[in-house]
């Protein structure tokens, strides 16, 4: 879908456009969803049913049925750079992002990880409450982390426990270790 279309669909629904696309990687089948604004939503496992629940989500949050474009701009780049991530190519993400998804302190907390905590480095739940000025807030750090729409482009996997344990993540404790792993942070499992 180029531009034109996407204005075009757009003024006929009234509002909002939402593509998707799923991707594969390294840690499995992603749905990468995005609006006229940015990259909306990425979901880990995107498996037939995981993908219908997300997509249904999509719809009722933001208004508008998704369509299925991988070759929209802002989808195509995504998978570009995502497929670099995953070949140890790129360190970080230059995409537009829709935040319309978070908003309050889980929006803080994501926009403070997402431009402070870089590549091979992580951040415990109660560094990263103390940066956005909530020091006794770690808890609501993680219900933040828990509810970060944009998993691996916010990279909600390199927040960790203060005394070294990994933390939970939503896309499951194997996939936070495979992507540490490629950061350099934890070493590669032996099986």
């Amino acid at each position: 879908m180029d531009r034109h279309e996407w204005d075009e669909q757009s003024a006929e629904s009234g509002g909002q456009q939402v593509v998707w696309a799923v991707a594969e990687s390294g840690i499995g089948p992603l749905l990468l969803a995005a609006t006229a604004d940015g990259l909306v939503n990425v979901v880990f496992h995107a498996t037939s049913g995981v993908r219908e629940r997300a997509l249904e989500r999509l719809a009722s949050r933001l208004g508008a049925e998704p369509v299925e474009a991988p070759g929209s701009p802002v989808l195509a780049e995504a998978i570009r750079q995502l497929e670099a991530y995953f070949a140890g190519e790129r360190r970080d993400f230059a995409l537009p992002l829709d935040w319309s998804l978070i908003s309050g302190f889980n929006r803080q907390v994501l926009r403070e990880l997402a431009s402070g905590v870089p590549y091979g480095t992580v951040v415990g739940y109660g560094d990263l409450a103390r940066r956005v000025g909530q020091p006794q807030a770690a808890q609501a750090v993680g219900v933040a982390m828990g509810a970060n729409p944009l998993p691996l482009v916010v990279p909600c996997h390199r927040v960790v426990e203060s005394d070294g344990g990994i933390g939970g993540f939503g896309g499951g404790l194997e996939t936070k270790r495979t992507l540490l792993a490629l950061e350099g942070v934890l070493p590669e499992p032996l099986f």
